[in-house]
């Protein structure tokens, strides 16, 4: 049975799955789910995943693995996007907490009002509320990334991945990331990775 990802390539929890694959150089079936068509709450996909949600993976050997961060530990094991050390992993999945809980809700909750609803006026002032906590994350990306060019330390990581995915999207937002020299360079030394794919590639 071949390795199938359930998901929408232009969601950023998603996409992130898509990019760790393609820089692990593995091999893998897209099963292209449309959230807005209601695909994900059908009776045949709620029993892939019963929480109705993508990105959902299917094992080789046939077992379900659902959460984004967690399908980027699973596959990054024993590979150099997960470090072995003890405490240096704990930093790691520190991003990962912190992608989830200070990052994607805001930046990425903005992408999905403007991107994929296109912005109406009755979700307008919670989308102008988000712009606040969504800078904030921003900042202490910036901040970490002016002391290493990586967010876990010196070599890319699954923390890198991860908030990659909606980081380099946050415009579609709302977000300028002008005033982020850092992060532009971090975004950019990862698209130049040789195994590197683009959300819509």
């Amino acid at each position: 049975m071949a390795l199938r990802v359930y998901g929408d390539i232009q969601s950023g929890n998603c996409y992130k799955v898509k990019l760790l694959l393609s820089l692990l150089g593995t091999h893998h079936e897209w099963q292209h789910i449309d959230i807005l068509a209601g695909e994900t709450k059908t009776p045949a996909f709620l029993q892939v995943n019963p929480n109705g949600k993508i990105p959902t993976v299917q094992l080789e050997d046939g077992r379900y693995l659902a959460e984004s961060n967690a399908i980027l530990t699973y596959f990054a094991e024993d590979t150099p996007l997960l470090p072995e050390d003890k405490y240096h992993k704990a930093k790691v999945m520190e991003w990962l907490f912190f992608e989830q809980y200070s990052h994607e809700p805001f930046i990425a909750v903005a992408r999905f009002i403007e991107k994929y609803l296109g912005l109406p006026e009755e979700r307008k002032a919670e989308y102008d509320s988000l712009q606040q906590g969504g800078h904030k994350a921003l900042a202490v990306m910036e901040k970490q990334l002016s002391h290493s060019p990586y967010l876990a330390g010196e070599s890319i990581s699954i923390a890198d991945i991860s908030l990659y995915a909606y980081t380099h999207v946050a415009h579609e937002g709302g977000f300028t990331l002008q005033q982020y020299p850092h992060i532009q360079a971090w975004l950019e030394k990862i698209s130049e990775h040789p195994r590197y794919v683009g959300m819509l590639s």
